[in-house]
């Protein structure tokens, strides 16, 4: 099947610069899935953002029946000039976003394309592209999570892995600081009028780090270390920024517990610490409604469809957190994602629009 699919459109879409900060690009991006969409009878909603591009909502007409909602982003990590511009080989596609994931929106729009063909129109399936997710959709997680009551099940079309395994379970992360101040003394002249900043950011980092559990996949990362002034002056201020990774939310509950009493209890006599940041995107678990859609899906396909767990985040995390029945690695596979050396699997391209549109096609048959 692969080898008859065209991939002039997506070259199209690679060969536009799609970079976060680029609203110019991703703004683009977006109007040229607006014109597929809309040949597809789907009601294009724009939320309009001023310094990002704008986020998408494509939306069916609704009946009666399980609720479906097709997620992807129409941002990438490579800034103009960096890393552009479509080239294949017999095997490869290679490019920026070719599976983070413009390859995955493609994969969506042709299985659309199939069931629109199939039955004439499409209900109860929509479609949401956001435009920030590279950069932790700090402003659209807001949107995401206020829309996830309106569906059953979500499909999120990052990359699928090396054995066409779609994502059952992502870490939940959050990224934190603590500012600490003290007292700037002169190191030499006047040290013990000093209350160092950095001496307690030290004994800080390492209760921090201890809060690390590798057997339940909780990570707790001091990633950044900031303060001072100078090697003669008792440090006035430091500041960390702090990873969170997890699995469970019964971890992320214990390290923010954690960060709590660290913050609150200090080492210096003297020093004050804050403490903001947040959970940026919250974890998501395997459960039984997944694996209940997975043999559901196995059901329809006739196809075994293996599973992993990834530690990276993606918008998928948003759905799951609000109760929404979500799979994510329905995109075609690929790796490099991130790097100048990005590519994606041309065969799986075939696979993956062939799966999607079979559970399509059971959506809109009333089979879920």
């Amino acid at each position: 099947m692969a080898k008859n699919y065209d991939f002039s459109e997506l070259k199209r879409l690679i060969n536009l610069n799609s970079y976060t900060k680029n609203k110019l690009g991703v703004d683009e991006n977006g109007k040229i899935f607006i014109t597929w969409m809309e040949e597809l009878g789907f009601e294009s909603v724009s939320h309009q953002r001023k310094e990002i591009g704008n986020h998408l909502l494509f939306k069916s007409s609704q009946d009666e029946g399980k609720k479906v909602l097709l997620l992807g982003h129409l941002d990438t990590v490579f800034p103009p000039m960096s890393f552009e511009h479509y080239h294949d080989d017999e095997e490869w596609i290679y490019g920026p976003g070719v599976c983070d994931m413009k390859g995955g929106n493609m994969v969506a729009l042709e299985a659309l394309r199939n069931v629109h063909k199939e039955f004439g129109e499409i209900k109860n399936i929509d479609m949401l592209l956001v435009s920030d997710e590279e950069t932790g959709s700090d402003d659209s997680k807001e949107l995401t999570l206020s829309l996830a009551e309106n569906y059953d099940y979500c499909l999120v079309y990052e990359a699928a892995g090396k054995n066409g395994e779609v994502v059952t379970g992502r870490k939940g992360v959050g990224t934190f600081f603590i500012d600490i101040k003290g007292k700037a003394s002169h190191a030499g002249n006047e040290y013990i009028k000093g209350i160092n900043a950095n001496l307690e950011a030290a004994h800080k980092l390492i209760a921090l780090t201890e809060l690390t559990n590798l057997e339940l996949g909780t990570t707790v990362n001091v990633g950044k270390l900031e303060g001072g002034i100078g090697a003669n002056t008792i440090s006035p201020h430091a500041k960390l920024t702090v990873e969170l990774r997890y699995t469970s939310s019964h971890e992320r509950d214990r390290v923010l517990k954690g960060f709590a009493e660290i913050v609150k209890n200090n080492h210096v006599e003297g020093i004050e610490s804050e403490l903001s940041g947040g959970i940026q995107r919250d974890v998501m678990a395997p459960n039984e409604k997944q694996l209940d859609f997975l043999k559901k899906i196995e059901e329809i396909s006739g196809v075994k469809i293996l599973a992993e767990q990834r530690g990276g985040v993606s918008d998928a995390n948003h759905m799951a957190s609000q109760g929404v029945v979500t799979i994510d690695g329905f995109g075609p596979f690929g790796d490099g994602d991130h790097t100048i050396h990005e590519r994606a699997e041309k065969k799986s391209f075939g696979e993956r629009i062939e799966l999607s549109t079979q559970i399509l096609t059971a959506f809109i048959q009333g089979k879920f």
